[in-house]
């Protein structure tokens, strides 16, 4: 069984507070993902990570998990293969103050633009290379490494700006009921659940976009 990385939610430093925070679909017979076991029905409707317009895929992860690294290969196929009108965005989840700096990380590389070329990378330095990072200065040195201004990085990464996000994105996280990563949510109608490995939540989520699609992405 596929399992995702599950943590406790608490309260974050920095000032972040733990807030509590798409009708259901007919079952379809014929379907090959059953809602309620391998993805859920939002109770509250159309909780939309942004307002484009188009169908929106995210990925819930943090550079914390492990699972979300063996996972972020098949994030870069559905990335490449979604159709046209479907945009896949990446919300850090700030679980807790451990994972809080990699949201922060996010964040500043993605300011910098840094974010593209650094995000795998991210992934491979941790878990593969099993280089330490993990506290801010030690993220700050990975970033540096791949060309930010190492003072710039930090005063980015901590800016109130950043909190302020941070504290959206939890508050968004615990109305879409995640509680692990990774998780897929989308349209901010349908959540990922029970599944059983990288490959069936990579078909599941093409499968929640094109039903999305289908309806006319109301």
């Amino acid at each position: 069984m596929f399992k995702t990385t599950r943590l406790r939610l608490a309260t974050l430093f920095c000032g972040l507070l733990l807030t509590t925070a798409c009708s259901a679909a007919a079952p379809d017979a014929a379907a090959p993902y059953t809602d309620g076991d391998q993805y859920v029905t939002l109770p509250a409707p159309n909780q939309r990570y942004s307002s484009s317009g188009k169908v929106e895929v995210v990925e819930v992860f943090s550079y914390g998990c492990i699972h979300c690294a063996e996972f972020s290969p098949y994030v870069d196929e559905l990335r490449k293969s979604l159709p046209k009108g479907v945009e896949l965005k990446l919300v850090p989840a700030p679980f807790n103050d451990s994972w809080v700096p990699f949201a922060r990380a996010y964040y500043a590389s993605k300011k910098l633009g840094l974010l593209e070329q650094t995000h795998d990378e991210f992934f491979k330095a941790k878990f593969k290379d099993q280089y330490p990072i993990n506290s801010m200065d030690e993220i700050a040195d990975f970033y540096a490494r791949h060309g930010a201004n190492r003072d710039k990085f930090l005063s980015d990464a901590k800016a109130p700006e950043v909190d302020a996000q941070i504290k959206r994105d939890l508050a968004l996280i615990q109305t879409w009921g995640v509680d692990g990563t990774p998780t897929i949510v989308v349209d901010g109608k349908y959540r990922s659940a029970n599944v059983k490995s990288f490959q069936e939540l990579a078909a599941l989520t093409k499968w929640l976009v094109q039903r999305e699609l289908n309806a006319g992405h109301q």
